[in-house]
């Protein structure tokens, strides 16, 4: 595990290098902690512990997925009029280049398109794990391993980011001994949840021996594996190809793009919502939503994998919906 120094030097270059977050595994253990359900006026306490991984510097991963409009389904169990919004991975997150991310590059300089490009940009998260201290809300289907996973927005990221970068902040936080808890407090600035008010309480704590036997049970989570796995050749033109039909206002073909990214519920061996994003990822019905109170992170469901049909070329899938799609409007 990276020491504290090793933290703060790699967050201050990322910084100097503008990866800095812009203003603008498996799933269905029920392992993640929906802390967006805190009660407004209220505060959950959590305790951050390390990655397995050894080769991660930080105790978090960073999760980046775009999500892309469709008018409709067309195809599979579900078919709607309704508009959808498929949820990709951003290659980025692993280190590559996104077909996506390229192409509204330019549309930022472009005042007309600045819209169009916040909708398409990739969307940002960051997975930590830890036990939850203090809750102020039952959950039910409580997970048999205390050691829960946090799918953390970027306002309480940025908030974690700052303090370990402060000079002040000497120990490691999720040290077993001197490690300190955080504080999640919600409060509400207009329609929104905000949660400006978290923060590391005052004073360390070492971690019981309760907390300690379940580390030593059920071990730690290698946070990566939760990322889902990077996209193959033919997943990277699903995702290319599926973008150019958002553009072109076209509906979700079922038959064409379900062996790639699919509604989540299409097979009858879904489970349970998880925090991993791979291929086959959740598509969400957009409805009229209420006054919302809570922007937090949208846990995307992950599929067992699958023996994979044939695929067929993105290019000829889209020539076809496309073709299709003239000849219904004749």
């Amino acid at each position: 595990m990276a020491s504290l120094a090793e933290i703060k030097a790699k967050l201050l270059a990322s910084q100097k290098g503008g990866d800095k977050p812009k203003s603008t595994g498996s799933g269905g253990d029920n392992a993640s902690y929906p802390f967006w359900n805190i009660p407004v006026g209220s505060n959950a306490t959590i305790r951050f512990l390390p990655d397995a991984d050894p080769d991660n510097t930080f105790f978090w991963v960073k999760r980046e997925v775009i999500k892309l409009t469709f008018q409709g389904v067309v195809g599979g169990e579900y078919p709607t009029t309704k508009e959808v919004t498929v949820t990709v991975p951003c290659n980025e997150m692993f280190g590559g280049t996104c077909p996506i991310t390229q192409a509204i590059r330019p549309w930022w300089k472009d005042d007309a398109k600045k819209d169009m490009a916040r909708q398409y940009y990739k969307k940002k998260s960051y997975i930590f794990q830890g036990f939850v201290v203090n809750s102020p809300f039952a959950e039910e289907n409580v997970p048999e391993n205390p050691i829960r996973r946090f799918v953390i927005n970027p306002s309480i990221y940025e908030i974690i980011e700052k303090s370990i970068i402060d000079p002040e902040m000497e120990d490691m936080p999720t040290d077993y001994i001197g490690g300190t808890d955080f504080k999640v407090a919600k409060t509400q600035k207009g329609e929104w949840a905000n949660y400006s008010n978290s923060n590391w309480m005052r004073k360390p704590r070492s971690l019981s021996e309760t907390e300690m036997a379940s580390i030593e049970k059920h071990g730690l989570f290698d946070l990566k594996s939760y990322l889902g796995r990077k996209p193959d050749e033919a997943e990277m033109d699903a995702i290319k190809t599926l973008f150019e039909l958002s553009l072109a206002g076209e509906p979700y073909d079922m038959e064409a793009f379900g062996q790639w990214y699919r509604p989540w519920g299409a097979r009858g061996d879904d489970s349970g919502g998880g925090d991993a994003v791979a291929a086959k990822t959740s598509v969400v019905v957009n409805r009229t939503p209420a006054p919302a109170a809570v922007a937090a992170p949208v846990e995307e469901a992950a599929e067992p994998a699958v023996e994979r049909a044939p695929s067929r070329n993105p290019q000829d899938i889209l020539e076809t919906i496309r073709l299709r799609t003239q000849a219904n409007k004749k």
